[in-house]
């Protein structure tokens, strides 16, 4: 399976390295439902604030939400007497992990030299083995090296358990220091599984779900358990867990007949309820494995507004933004928020899509 795209996104834009958040919202001295709010429409772009969110929508909107939760997955490991950064992804079906080796001591750049059968050690005498490049040899952008591994990840008890008390929640060099876990659950947090938190969910509040219901503003649950986001360039998404029960198929079917709009909270809402979704855009119950790519070569089916916060040039989630919103809308809304210096990355600023 390649890990490069076949398409790239039509969305061009500088890359905003001065307006990364690298704090949480509260840290910040908002609410977490008081980080700024575009919202893009064919009619053209207003800027608000997230807590405002039920201005725009409408009774019998549904609102296609994420249940997993973030998992602590970054520890700091050993490399032959060097200091490495290890981050632990999915559980692949036979056990082993999908491991990311990152540069200390920020984790700022991936290690690409890694050799198949090194091990690295990790705090309490635990281990990693790693195995497989994944999901093939030299699949880094480049084509030299390996970003991703399968690897055999061992600990003094079991794995969730080592984790839980070992590990800190996966992070990057952007970020001024390291964050409780409580910082990167969601509202929707039932699930534990996420290697990294499905942030577009994260500015919702308690208050703001209670007024959108309170409005008729319906929310469907489904599950996808993210991988490791820190894909470079033209580099596709890696496939991961994903579960839509027969009640949320059944919910969007239903709004749908009668006209309602389908709007995911996310690029991990979005690939969870697309990969559900037949020819003809009806969703069935599905779970596993989905390695979906939304793009021009498939377009979604069932989604018809997005909420989401601000990828990076390039990306792979561009292409799906822009399969849900029109490459012109997208280009829109990116250009609006360099110009109006919105913050960007998982403690960021938000987006609403509504192309229709």
């Amino acid at each position: 399976m390649s890990t490069m795209l076949a398409a790239r996104p039509d969305t061009h834009f500088s890359s905003p390295d001065d307006r990364t958040a690298t704090e949480p919202a509260e840290v910040r001295g908002l609410r977490r439902d008081g980080v700024r709010l575009m919202v893009a429409t064919s009619a053209g772009i207003e800027h608000s604030n997230f807590y405002r969110l039920t201005e725009h929508l409408r009774r019998g909107d549904v609102l296609v939400v994420n249940t997993s939760a973030t998992v602590p997955g970054q520890l700091d490991g050993d490399r032959n007497g060097s200091p490495v950064i290890v981050h632990v992804a999915n559980r692949l079906p036979d056990g082993s992990r999908v491991v990311e080796l990152r540069s200390a001591p920020r984790g700022a750049a991936p290690v690409l030299d890694g050799r198949i059968g090194e091990r690295i050690s990790l705090p309490a005498g635990g281990l990693v083995k790693l195995l497989a490049p994944y999901p093939q040899p030299d699949s880094s952008p480049t084509g030299l090296g390996n970003r991703l591994w399968r690897a055999r990840v061992n600990g003094p008890k079991s794995l969730p358990d080592y984790l839980r008390e070992r590990a800190r929640p996966i992070s990057y060099g952007y970020l001024n220091e390291s964050f409780p876990i409580s910082a990167y659950q969601t509202i929707f947090a039932l699930h534990p599984g996420s290697a990294e938190m499905p942030s577009a969910a994260r500015p919702f509040s308690a208050e703001l779900v209670t007024r959108l219901v309170a409005q008729g503003v319906i929310f469907a649950p489904v599950t996808l358990h993210t991988g490791l986001s820190s894909q470079d360039a033209g580099e596709a998404p890696q496939p991961e867990w994903f579960e839509v029960s027969e009640t949320t198929a059944d919910l969007v079917n239903s709004r749908r007949a009668h006209g309602s709009r389908v709007i995911a909270v996310g690029t991990t809402a979005t690939r969870a309820i697309e990969s559900a979704a037949r020819p003809d855009g009806t969703v069935t119950a599905a779970s596993g494995w989905t390695g979906l790519v939304i793009s021009p070569e498939r377009p979604v089916r069932v989604v018809d507004g997005l909420i989401t916060g601000w990828h990076n040039p390039y990306a792979s989630h561009l292409l799906l933004v822009e399969s849900v919103a029109g490459a012109g809308l997208t280009q829109r809304a990116y250009d609006a928020a360099v110009a109006e210096r919105y913050l960007w990355h998982e403690f960021g600023d938000s987006c609403l899509l509504l192309p229709h």
